[in-house]
């Protein structure tokens, strides 16, 4: 048990820095060097480490876990600097760098997901089930349109400018929204079902 929960923190942890990165080399292809300048446009994890989401509530809930708690594991890295403004093109290139990051996590649980079309032990199975959901996940929990989710970058990309305003002040109470929704239990009936339908496209019904 203790072998699987560490592995589930390490592939999330990997996860989350690659999904960042994924936004820093967007952002800096289309325009904006923030993240290169802040040192944050590498795969070093130490870079993306947030004291929050990265060490104390992985770790609680890790922690909740062994103590026989079947709590969800879940966290985040640093969010990457992005400075919309230095965009060449703003409203196209933010839904572009909002994109990468999810894009990028759909194409490793892809790439991962061909592991298992060979024959390997179930051990290993059960790793490369593991490292698909929880790419999926991410992927699916942050196209959710609630600012700073990447989903937002979309809405705010295509909404009409009088409206994008109003919407990205959202920004600052969308940490709570999005408390509220999955409280409200929008994993089980939106994101999980979505991610468990991509999980069957690629050959991993999720156990």
């Amino acid at each position: 048990m203790i072998l699987e929960i560490i592995s589930i923190a390490v592939i999330l942890f990997f996860a989350v820095v690659v999904h960042e990165y994924a936004h820093g080399w967007a952002a800096y292809k289309l325009g904006d060097p923030t993240a290169k300048l802040a040192g944050r446009l590498t795969l070093n994890p130490i870079m993306h480490v947030d004291p929050v989401g990265t060490i104390f509530l992985p770790g609680v809930l890790i922690a909740l876990r062994l103590l026989g708690i079947n709590t969800f594991l879940f966290g985040w890295a640093k969010p990457i600097p992005v400075n919309f403004s230095r965009l060449r093109n703003p409203r196209r290139d933010m839904m572009l760098v909002g994109l990468a990051g999810p894009a990028v996590n759909v194409v490793m649980a892809v790439a991962i997901s061909q592991l298992a079309r060979v024959p390997v032990s179930l051990e290993v199975y059960k790793f490369v089930e593991a490292a698909v959901f929880i790419n999926l996940l991410l992927a699916a929990f942050n196209m959710i349109p609630i600012p700073p989710l990447d989903g937002s970058r979309m809405v705010m990309g295509l909404l009409p400018r009088q409206l994008a305003g109003p919407y990205s002040r959202l920004e600052p109470y969308g940490i709570f929204i999005v408390i509220l929704l999955v409280s409200g239990g929008i994993l089980d009936t939106v994101v999980i079902p979505v991610v468990e339908w991509a999980g069957r496209s690629l050959g991993i019904p999720f156990s």
